[in-house]
């Protein structure tokens, strides 16, 4: 895997016909979610969801559907009001055909998941679509496939997919303790020590395999009839916006 990210399923550069056909061939929208948040001196603060888009973005162009623009937007400011935004979001891509909404934070606390699928279950419980809400490893957790905070994970990510965003002369010199780490907002395995582009390359090989077959088993859960594109198209016939 190349760290190339397709415009080709990105639905901001995508076309009306071009966003018609790939939901005709695998309806399924993928919605990543982040915040500007501190992520250690070394990485950049729209971490989270610049890195879950970048994993949906490889999920699109393996198994197919389309990856909506990063939202910048978390729990922390009031589910009273993110949540009809959140649900508002979701019932639009129903109704622009979708039949699977996939919606994954990079900000890695259960909170934010919580926010997510609560959005797909209120679209979802008519059954004319299905979801599913995680993070980015939430399918694959194991040796080799896990997440932190700005940490081992977290950095080898951005140097697989953002090298240049990425500076590791921002760190210390030398191995850090925990107490070192706590100051520089670090929550996990050493990055200076334990972080590369190749660990972030297996990391997202693992994840997007899962996700995507997590979107196939949606799918297919469907009954028969509920599996297809769900419109007549993407046309000033049957005008839509999300």
């Amino acid at each position: 895997m190349d760290n190339a990210l397709s415009t080709a399923v990105q639905m901001q550069f995508m076309r009306p016909r071009q966003l018609e056909d790939a939901l005709r061939k695998f309806p399924v929208v993928y919605v990543p979610f982040g915040l500007i948040e501190w992520h250690g001196p070394q990485l950049p603060l729209g971490n989270d969801a610049i890195k879950a888009h970048a994993f949906l973005v490889k999920t699109a162009e393996r198994f197919g559907g389309v990856v909506y623009p990063p939202v910048f937007f978390h729990e922390g400011f009031g589910r009273e009001i993110i949540d009809p935004v959140v649900t508002h979001l979701f019932g639009q891509f129903k109704l622009t055909g979708a039949r699977v909404i996939i919606g994954i934070t990079g900000h890695n606390i259960q909170a934010q998941v919580d926010m997510i699928q609560q959005a797909v279950d209120t679209v979802c419980a008519d059954g004319e679509c299905a979801g599913f809400a995680g993070w980015e490893v939430t399918l694959s957790e194991g040796p080799e496939s896990a997440t932190d905070h700005a940490a081992k994970w977290e950095t080898s990510n951005m140097m697989f997919f953002y090298p240049q965003f990425v500076d590791m002369g921002e760190l210390p010199e030398g191995e850090m303790d925990d107490e070192t780490k706590k100051e520089l907002g670090i929550g996990g395995i050493d990055p200076s020590r334990h972080a590369s582009a190749e660990v972030g390359r297996r990391n997202v090989e693992l994840a997007h395999e899962a996700i995507g077959r997590k979107a196939q088993e949606l799918l297919a859960s469907l009954p028969e009839d509920k599996q297809d594109f769900a419109i007549e198209g993407i046309n000033p016939k049957c005008w839509w916006l999300v």
